[in-house]
């Protein structure tokens, strides 16, 4: 059994520790108020009981709190107040330098909780370390310096999460819609070079790559682009290749025969789609950026994004990139495997959806394609016009900008920043009380939540756009003057901020001893899913800010919460008993329930969550079942807004076993193993899976791993 100190790293549970510290309070007092030597074995012997039923490592700070517990429960009170002052004391000390050894173990590599952070990144490399440490710095001037002492506390506790704080120092902004078009229309600068407007599509597609990254390099969350923007280079490789031709024809003495130059043209214009494709997805996934990552980058694919003169050209870009993520990218043995980036969204719409359609060839497609690499996801052209009478694509995973009425500009917008609210942890402070709920969530909201999203505000009100002039000087969000503030792009709509939420299905569950999917679960799910919108509203209001309810993805923080709440509230079936909590309205990973049910069920939420939000089904392997995969790519364009459908896609690459790499309990740790040959390194296995709207491939922390490996299939 392992145990996690404060530094991060995971080392073996020893219960000689507790034992020493116990016997130092003991010391402390007169002997008759002392605890015995078989009560303090007996204590050690509980606590270790305890810590090895939880299924996961605890922390130090976990561990001392049992140990106060159980020398209570003697009641061996002055030694337990001995106890206490020890801790505080030792506290004190390491609060006089918060950073060191956090970045110590970094650098040595064997800080477990960063290990298990983010699944996209590899905390080994030397580019992926120096970001951490430069977020271990921010977050330690973010908590003494930047934020008031109650947001600090109530993120420490799990009250909320301030996403991002490894960032806040800077002023940086989350995710955004790239304008693209303006940018290849009109140039841009990188890195004080010009890049003027392409001429060629394989340019264009050169540019966009470099583009991706230095914005990723600018932000700190996901960006989205579209294919639209990249269809006008099309027809200036046309022109290009037909002229080329035209003068070969000319050179080898051969009749000019317009019909065959176009023939031969549009067959090198599909090779160099074909290439500029291939160049998007092995750029995406080979470059790095400043954070030490692949760019977040998301690539929207929508038929009747352009005009119908222009449609023909857009689905030989679409079926293009189709292919190409279909294929899959080589690993390091050279196997064509599963890729994270970029993450592909398609949408649907009456000229593709179904049979007997222009461009249902395009969603055939789609369909092979997620059934074997899990995207795209599909956005329903025909419920987001219902929904927001626009069809545009989120900033990244899901965060989605709030509707342009007036203009209809979408491209060119960002979100502001995240503040989660754990709303299983205000259920059970209420005790089951209803008044007492609705009491504890105004006030978390209004005292806790608002002051924090305004401090995210604040700190980007005021930048000059130099902090990041691809953003804010050349096109990519906007053509501000060199040293102009951005903070006309704060308000008016133009940008959103985001009230994220967590755990609708736990809260539901305690409050009403029933899941979110029955009633009278469904409507006090529905009636709080309406006050955060509510509260939304009147912060707009108040501000002319965007704000907007958001549908947090959890990655990292689903275990974090899970720990606060079992930390403060104990087990509680059904509710504190897991190592993870389940992302905003979503149906619980373990509850049986069919796939249209869930994407129908959890369409009420989404039409509540309109700063983000996306549902998924969990499916075996559909490769050869494509019916099957179409007919629920065709409910989700009669039912739900945003939908994805999750497969497994993994590489053994000790023994080369292609299928589903299982999760497995060894000595109180969860571990991935081949089911063919045993291996468990990790180092030599390629896993895939969907953790948060995006694909995750280097693996999980064990809040999320147990998460994952409890999901029921839907179909």
């Amino acid at each position: 059994m392992n145990i996690i100190k404060r530094s991060g790293q995971e080392v073996v549970f020893d219960g000689t520790k507790i034992i020493n510290a116990v016997e130092k309070a003991n010391k402390e007092v007169p002997e008759h108020e002392r605890l015995t030597e078989g009560q303090v074995s007996e204590l050690e012997k509980r606590v270790e009981e305890i810590c090895a039923k939880m299924g996961r490592a605890m922390n130090v700070e976990e561990i001392q709190d049992l140990v106060e517990n159980e020398i209570m429960r003697a009641q061996k009170f002055n030694a337990a107040r001995k106890y206490i002052t020890y801790r505080y004391t030792r506290g004190l000390v390491r609060r006089a330098n918060t950073t060191d050894k956090q970045i110590l173990s970094l650098i040595e590599r064997n800080n477990e909780e960063v290990k298990q952070e983010n699944s996209n990144k590899n905390p080994i490399e030397n580019s992926v370390q120096r970001d951490y440490m430069a977020g271990e710095v921010s977050k330690d001037i973010t908590r003494r310096l930047l934020l008031p002492p109650n947001i600090v506390r109530a993120d420490k506790e799990g009250l909320i999460h301030f996403h991002d704080s490894d960032y806040f120092a800077q002023h940086m902004h989350n995710c955004c819609l790239v304008n693209l078009q303006d940018m290849l229309m009109n140039g841009t600068v990188i890195s004080k070079t010009m890049i003027e407007s392409p001429k060629s599509f394989a340019t264009a597609c050169n540019i966009a790559t470099q583009c991706i990254a230095q914005i990723a390099s600018s932000q700190y969350g996901g960006q989205s682009i579209t294919l639209s923007h990249l269809v006008p280079f099309v027809d200036v490789s046309r022109k290009k290749l037909r002229e080329a031709v035209r003068e070969e024809f000319e050179e080898e003495g051969i009749e000019l025969d317009e019909e065959k130059i176009n023939n031969i043209a549009e067959k090198r214009l599909r090779r160099e789609i074909q290439d500029g494709m291939q160049t998007i997805q092995y750029q995406v996934e080979t470059l790095m950026t400043t954070n030490g990552q692949a760019p977040f980058i998301t690539v929207f694919m929508w038929i009747n994004e352009v005009e119908e003169a222009s449609r023909h050209d857009l689905a030989m870009l679409i079926e293009a990139m189709l292919e190409e993520r279909l294929r899959g990218v080589k690993n390091a043995k050279g196997v064509y495997i599963t890729p994270a980036f970029p993450k592909l969204i398609y949408c649907l719409d009456d000229n593709n959806t179904y049979e007997g359609s222009e461009y249902f060839y395009l969603t055939e497609l789609a369909a092979r394609c997620t059934a074997k690499r899990m995207v795209p996801d599909y956005i329903s052209a025909k419920v987001m016009r219902e929904l927001k009478g626009d069809i545009y694509p989120c900033m990244g995973c899901r965060s989605f900008l709030t509707p342009d009425p007036n203009n209809h500009k979408y491209y060119g917008r960002f979100n502001q920043g995240v503040v989660t609210i754990n709303l299983v942890d205000v259920a059970c402070s209420s005790g089951k009380d209803e008044e007492k709920f609705w009491e504890i969530l105004e006030d978390r909201l209004e005292n806790i939540c608002y002051p924090a999203l305004m401090a995210r505000h604040e700190r980007l009100k005021g930048t000059p756009s130099d902090v990041a002039p691809i953003l804010w000087q050349h096109g990519a969000l906007a053509r501000l003057k060199p040293g102009e503030r951005i903070d006309k792009l704060l308000y008016d709509n133009y940008s959103t901020i985001s009230l994220g939420y967590a755990g609708i299905c736990e809260m539901t569950r305690y409050m009403k001893g029933c899941s979110h999917t029955e009633e009278p679960g469904t409507e006090f799910a529905l009636k709080v899913m309406q006050y955060l919108n509510d509260k939304c509203a009147q912060w707009r209001e108040k501000t002319n800010i965007s704000f907007s309810l958001y549908g947090t993805p959890l990655e990292s923080t689903t275990y974090k919460f899970a720990k606060c709440l079992q930390k403060r509230f104990g087990i509680i079936k059904g509710v504190t008993d897991k190592n993870y909590i389940t992302n905003s309205y979503h149906v619980h990973v373990t509850e049986e329930i069919d796939a249209f049910d869930k994407l129908k069920f959890e369409a009420q939420f989404q039409k509540l969550s309109p700063g983000g939000a996306i549902s998924y089904v969990e499916v075996p392997n559909m490769s050869n079942n494509i019916k099957a995969v179409l007919t629920v790519m065709q409910y989700i364009y009669e039912n739900i807004m945003y939908a994805e459908l999750n497969t497994k896609s993994d590489y053994c690459q000790a023994c080369g076993y292609e299928g589903e790499i299982k999760i497995v309990e060894d000595q109180g740790k969860l571990i991935w193993k081949c089911p063919n040959c045993g291996n468990t390194d990790q180092n030599l296995m390629n896993v895939a899976r969907r953790t948060c709207g995006y694909i995750g491939t280097n693996f999980w922390n064990q809040g999320r791993t147990q998460e994952i490996a409890e999901r029921v299939l839907h179909l």
